[in-house]
């Protein structure tokens, strides 16, 4: 794998598979496939010094809140469920909010969802519905974008202030229920479930915290979690690390499967999972964990050519998307991306988007009582 300057890391032989799983230095340090190296661990001690530091903080905050001396707000009235994970991006949240929110919607709750916006460039809140006109991307950012436009009926609430944004669902939209994405860290506000999303292909990485690991919270805050979602590893996968840490969480677990449901070319027409197959694509992607999404390109069939792998949330810049076109076109390649990183895309640039959906495998019960759902009738 080699770097090109300007347009992210870009790997150009479709037969690097073992680098294609974690195509990037961060993803090889964070969820290496196998015990780390006693030089590697030499070479990062510099970083583990930083962890424990901030170890040290996020604990001290936690403590805070669990002996009452920082207290969460309550919102009276809205039931609030908080959907987040104890990783740095790449678990399959956002898919998880989207299939919450179709849930309750299907069954008649009026359902707001608060985000921060994560790499929006205002800091004004904003609340729209994907029913209506769209902010910009650097208005909202791309996450929410993302998630109105797949539940035009949710509406969503952008800005720092989860609290505010949950008082004014309520009081000037009169919903019922809020889903507060990315929220297990964020405490100040109330909730009434703490769901967290594992991803059981990478579990929670190396295990350390950060910036020597992918963790936000030490594997002990899970025992506030009152529902595990587990995001089952692909079929052809396994766990690449030990999740001791899964035996000690009492709580409740829905476990589901993720899978794309179909290609959408640039005029916004479906296509089936197979329409690719064969064909030369160049994947464009600016993910927490790349490596996923090129394992399900090239299951889908598609022969990957090159990528262009850019930072989470990064915004492409106009001799970026330039150089992208040139390589696709010099490989006679279609460019393909993901469904968050087209947002970010401008009108007019040619890519084909790949959708996914989730299904649940196990737990449904839990997940319809975490919901405030009546359990669901069987047919006689």
């Amino acid at each position: 794998m080699s770097a090109s300057p300007g347009t992210g890391l870009s790997t150009r032989s479709p037969q690097q598979t073992s680098e294609a799983s974690a195509p990037t230095a961060l993803e090889r340090v964070f969820y290496p496939p196998t015990l780390e190296p006693w030089t590697r661990k030499a070479l990062l001690s510099p970083l583990s010094l930083l962890s424990w530091t901030y170890s040290g903080a996020v604990r001290l905050r936690g403590a805070l809140y669990d002996s009452g001396l920082l207290r969460a707000e309550h919102v009276e009235g809205l039931r609030v469920i908080s959907v987040g994970n104890v990783n740095v991006g790449g678990t399959g949240k956002t898919p998880a909010v989207l299939h919450l929110a179709e849930m309750l919607i299907r069954e008649g709750r009026k359902v707001g969802i608060l985000t921060r916006g994560y790499g929006r460039e205002s800091p004004e809140p904003l609340t729209f519905t994907g029913a209506g006109p769209a902010p910009a991307v650097t208005q909202a950012g791309d996450e929410p974008l993302l998630l109105a436009r797949r539940c035009p009926r949710a509406r969503l609430f952008v800005g720092a202030n989860r609290v505010a944004a949950a008082r004014r669902a309520r009081d000037e939209f009169g919903l019922d229920t809020v889903l507060l994405d990315d929220g297990f860290q964020h405490r100040r506000l109330h909730r009434d479930e703490d769901l967290v999303v594992v991803d059981e292909a990478v579990g929670l990485g190396n295990g350390h915290l950060l910036p020597r690991g992918p963790l936000r919270e030490p594997p002990s805050a899970l025992r506030r979690a009152t529902l595990l979602w587990l995001r089952a590893a692909p079929l052809s996968s396994t766990p690449t690390v030990p999740m001791p840490w899964l035996e000690a969480i009492t709580a409740p677990r829905v476990r589901t499967r993720y899978g794309p449901t179909g290609w959408w070319d640039s005029s916004g027409t479906e296509h089936a999972t197979s329409a690719l197959e064969g064909r030369p694509v160049l994947v464009l992607a600016g993910l927490a964990r790349p490596g996923g999404f090129l394992r399900t390109v090239t299951a889908l069939g598609a022969e990957v050519r090159d990528a262009a792998l850019f930072p989470d949330h990064h915004h492409f810049t106009a001799a970026e998307l330039r150089d992208v076109e040139t390589r696709a076109g010099r490989e006679g390649a279609l460019v393909v991306t993901t469904e968050k990183d087209a947002v970010r895309l401008p009108p007019g640039f040619e890519a084909w988007v790949v959708r996914l959906g989730v299904e649940v495998l196990e737990g449904e019960p839990h997940l319809r009582r975490a919901l405030g759902l009546p359990a669901a009738t069987r047919d006689l």
